[in-house]
């Protein structure tokens, strides 16, 4: 996946209520009771079918370093789904999220003005209108590209132009470069 979208599902993760499953075998089952069926999570993940109800029936512990990483990403992909939307809503209505960023910033404005570019570290509270576009746009596909724009159209009118108080000349906004990123709601 990308940046973006790493680190906001990784803020969404904080609400959880409970760890997801660990070991392979727990995950595999939650898996097939979540797909329906040992077939679905064998196409799924890229396994046979036999090698899954090995991992139920707890003959096979211990997977492969790669299809662990994809067995954990996919349980946690789907694990506590009511609790992850719930997070989001409380997010995109009224709790709104925090980006914290080292990155290459810099801003297009009138001639004069100290617009280049350079490594800020901002941590910026983001009104719950931007935490909203952000999953949305997650939701419906966006790349790293896109999310990376609604990023920077966010610290442009919340941390440059400070909502309408300051710089109301301010154009574009650069957000390039990221060397640190993460979201907190």
């Amino acid at each position: 996946m990308s940046m973006f979208g790493d680190s906001l599902d990784k803020a969404v993760q904080k609400a959880f209520t409970r760890p997801a499953p660990k070991s392979a075998g727990t995950q595999i089952r939650y898996m097939v009771k979540q797909l329906g069926g040992t077939k679905a999570v064998a196409e799924l993940l890229g396994m046979s079918q036999r090698q899954v109800e090995r991992y139920v029936a707890g003959k096979a512990k211990k997977p492969r370093t790669d299809l662990a990483a994809r067995l954990e990403r996919e349980v946690t992909k789907r694990w506590q789904p009511q609790i992850r939307a719930k997070a989001r809503q409380k997010a995109a209505s009224t709790g709104g999220i925090v980006i914290d960023a080292r990155a290459r910033m810099g801003y297009t404005a009138p001639i004069g003005s100290t617009d280049q570019d350079r490594i800020r570290h901002l941590t910026v509270a983001l009104p719950p209108l931007f935490a909203a576009r952000l999953f949305e746009a997650q939701e419906a596909g966006a790349s790293d590209t896109q999310l990376q724009e609604i990023a920077a159209e966010a610290l442009k009118e919340v941390y440059f132009q400070d909502g309408g108080r300051r710089a109301g000349s301010l154009e574009e906004v650069r957000f390039t470069d990221v060397e640190h990123l993460e979201f907190d709601l």
